[in-house]
């Protein structure tokens, strides 16, 4: 009997899906991943740094005034405050992250000045906040005007309890929380980035997974790279994007690595999962990709070695909806 989600069985979607017939450069999360591909590739021919040209695609979304889960326009916590996560990291173990990040645009840019310019790899909060001044970076007004709109609508019905997570409207834009993108060179050599502004409406100091190497983000030189979206804390319980890169390792491919990744996220929290989208990227060090997602409606944007760009709907245990 297979696994479900509620007691039901669930049936992996039927792989009849698009598959790029060149090998693949870049991959990032939903359709906004596109113009950050697009961006991402045309750095890269400039400059040849794979770190540029990630941290020039996370960019893209982090500038986008009508993007609500990642940058300045992000929707706020619970209290009227955004606040930015983002990290940065390449295969030779250069990485730097960034979270619960205030009245900076770019957080992808303020991780990538952590790695180069300290010794840590994480800073957060109010030091995070200190460092990026130091350091020059221009603040902004936050929340916009659209965004504190969206909060001061959602304050009329809210109840200020923990458990009730009631921030989790799923299948909304709201979901869609995190851009992660990995990069793969024609040599095998991997950089990726993962930026967002989390969960609309989320309690005050909540940090997902997004910017913690190994859940969010992970990389591996002459193995792969990885990287997760939805809901985040079910991608850190199982350590997502590490445990992909593993399986990886292991030998398995980058569409099996996601797909154990999902299934072993299922047989752990059951029924806790049952209207949760959890989704993972994966590509190897040849290029070759995975995509795999607890839900239908993961989408993610690939890029190959010309520039040309496709947006794919990934496979998932459930099925899709029949169309009427």
């Amino acid at each position: 009997m297979g696994l479900g989600i509620g007691g039901a069985a669930l049936g992996v979607a039927a792989p009849a899906l698009a598959r790029p017939a060149n090998r693949t450069l870049i991959l990032s999360t939903w359709d906004f991943g596109a113009p950050a591909n697009a961006a991402a590739f045309a750095q890269w021919k400039k400059s040849g740094s794979l770190l540029d040209a990630v941290e020039a695609g996370a960019r893209v979304p982090e500038a986008d005034p009508k993007n609500h889960s990642v940058g300045f326009a992000g929707y706020p916590d619970r209290d009227g405050h955004v606040t930015l996560d983002a990290i940065i990291m390449d295969d030779r173990g250069n990485v730097g992250a960034v979270a619960a990040l205030e009245d900076f645009a770019h957080p992808i840019s303020v991780a990538r000045r952590v790695m180069e310019k300290t010794p840590h790899t994480f800073l957060v909060g109010e030091g995070a906040h200190q460092f990026a001044e130091a350091e020059g970076f221009e603040k902004v007004a936050m929340p916009t005007a659209e965004a504190e709109k969206a909060w001061r609508d959602w304050l009329k019905t809210a109840k200020y309890k923990p458990i009730v997570n009631i921030e989790n409207q799923r299948g909304s834009a709201l979901d869609h929380d995190t851009i992660g993108m990995l990069f793969c060179a024609p040599d095998g050599q991997l950089a990726g980035a993962c930026t967002t502004s989390g969960m609309a409406f989320k309690l005050r100091g909540r940090v997902g997974d997004s910017p913690q190497a190994g859940s969010g983000l992970f990389v591996e030189a002459g193995v792969g790279g990885a990287t997760a979206t939805g809901v985040g804390e079910e991608v850190t319980r199982i350590a997502g994007s590490a445990r992909v890169v593993a399986s990886m390792r292991a030998g398995m491919s980058p569409q099996a690595a996601c797909r154990e990744a999902v299934l072993h996220i299922l047989k752990l929290r059951g029924d806790a999962v049952r209207d949760a989208q959890v989704g993972f990227l994966a590509i190897n060090h040849r290029g070759e990709i995975g995509a795999f997602a607890l839900q239908p409606g993961f989408t993610y944007a690939v890029t190959d070695l010309e520039g040309r760009t496709q947006v794919l709907a990934s496979e998932s245990l459930k099925k899709p909806a029949a169309s009427k």
